[in-house]
C-alpha cells in the first residue's frame, strides 16, 4: 500500500492481533479492575494523591495486559490487586494508627485565623489571595473578618468556620470546589 505523509494506512487500520483476544482482553481487564476496586476502595468524597497515583499506576499495569503482545491478562489483574492491596493496606494503618497517618497524610493548612490571612501559608501553597476569595464567595462568605478559621484540607477543598450570629458556624465547599483547577 502506498504511504502518504511516510504513513503506512494499513498497519493504522488493520489489526495486528486478533479483534476476538483485543475484546476478550480488554473485557476480562475492565471486569477484574472493577472488582478490585469496588472490594477495595472506598467511597470518600474526593479523589486525594494518593488515590490519583494510584490511578495511574493502576492505568500503566491494565495497559500491559490489555495491550497483548507484552504481558498476560493474569499478569496485569495480579499487579493491579497488588497495587490495590498496597494502597488498602496504607489506609488500613492510617486509621489504626496516628503515627501512620501523619506520616501517609498532610495536616490541613490554615490559610485564615480571625479575620487575617496568613500569607506564609498561602505562599506554600501558591494560592493566590483572589483564588481565597474566590473560595470563601463560593460559600457565601463576603467579609473576611466574619471568619474564625478557613483551611485547606488535604483533599484539596476548602472549608470555612465563621463566627456568623444566627447562621451556621461551620461552611464546606459541598460542590467539590479544590485549590487546583
Amino acid at each position: 500500500m502506498e504511504t502518504i505523509l511516510n504513513i503506512d494506512w494499513r498497519s493504522v487500520f488493520v489489526p495486528t492481533e486478533s479483534v476476538l483476544e483485543v475484546v476478550l482482553r480488554g473485557t476480562i481487564m475492565y471486569v477484574g479492575m472493577f472488582a478490585l476496586l469496588r472490594i477495595f476502595r472506598r467511597q470518600a468524597g474526593a479523589v486525594g494523591i494518593a488515590d490519583l497515583l494510584v490511578i495511574v499506576v493502576i492505568a500503566d499495569a491494565a495497559q500491559n495486559g490489555m495491550a497483548g503482545e507484552s504481558k498476560s491478562v493474569t499478569e496485569a489483574l495480579l499487579l493491579i490487586a497488588t497495587i490495590i492491596l498496597w494502597d488498602w493496606l496504607f489506609d488500613l494503618l492510617g486509621y489504626r494508627s496516628k503515627f501512620w497517618a501523619r506520616l501517609l497524610e498532610s495536616e490541613p493548612l490554615l490559610l485564615i485565623r480571625n479575620g487575617r490571612i496568613l500569607a506564609e501559608n498561602l505562599e506554600k501553597e501558591m494560592i493566590s489571595e483572589e483564588e481565597l476569595r474566590s473560595q470563601l464567595r463560593q460559600q457565601g462568605v463576603e467579609d473576611l473578618s466574619m471568619v474564625k478559621k478557613a483551611y485547606l484540607e488535604i483533599n484539596g477543598h476548602f472549608s470555612v468556620l465563621t463566627s456568623l450570629p444566627g447562621e451556621k458556624k461551620h461552611k464546606g465547599n459541598d460542590k467539590g470546589t479544590t485549590a487546583v483547577n
